[in-house]
């Protein structure tokens, strides 16, 4: 019966749903009135079964339009979504990143590199101490694996930062003017020297 009926139902309800979903619809009620069947459920005839399998089909069918409508948040997001792959005869899709701001985010990145780059001018243990705080590492198990007082640390962190600071400080700073250099007064002042006879 749901073989006989099943290019009807598609054709009579096409307008409901796109095609993919009909069939997905019609499979649904079909596995649904098998497993009625099953359970020792009687029909009294075939158009008994054929009337079951079409509500059944119906209440599916109706059941997806209020999913992809707005009842299920997942349904109607997938159902609105643009597919990334370009198909036949369709333009490809950019995707703009929406994290941040192209500007602030290379920004970021450029003082990230500054920062690592004034990183090598530490000294070893100040570098140490810098990554051990970055990787979020306790500073008693720290001492503990390097030999290290508290006391230690806590100076070698506190100049490391100081340091660290006073570098980018410094690469901040603008380049001195110097005097009796091409950026005084402009011209050539030939005008004010006299001419030779």
């Amino acid at each position: 019966m749901a073989t006989a009926r099943r290019a009807l139902l598609l054709r009579v309800h096409r307008f409901r749903l796109r095609p993919e979903d009909l069939e997905h619809c019609y499979g649904q009620a079909t596995l649904e009135l098998i497993k009625q069947a099953r359970g020792g459920t009687r029909f009294a005839s075939r158009l008994h079964v054929a009337n079951v399998l079409e509500q059944r089909f119906l209440s599916r069918i109706n059941d997806r339009r209020r999913a992809v409508s707005g009842r299920s948040p997942m349904q109607a997001a997938l159902e609105c979504a643009v597919p990334l792959r370009a198909g036949p005869g369709e333009q490809q899709i950019d995707i703009a990143d929406v994290r941040a701001e192209l500007e602030q985010l290379v920004l970021m990145r450029h003082e990230l590199r500054r920062v690592r780059a004034l990183a090598e001018l530490l000294s070893h243990d100040q570098r140490l101490v810098l990554a051990s705080q970055l990787a979020q590492e306790r500073r008693e198990a720290f001492c503990t694996n390097h030999g290290w007082s508290a006391e230690k640390y806590r100076k070698v962190a506190q100049r490391a930062r100081a340091r660290l600071k006073h570098l980018l400080a410094l690469e901040d700073a603008p380049v001195p003017r110097t005097p009796g250099t091409s950026e005084g007064v402009t011209g050539t002042n030939l005008w004010n020297s006299s001419p030779r006879t």
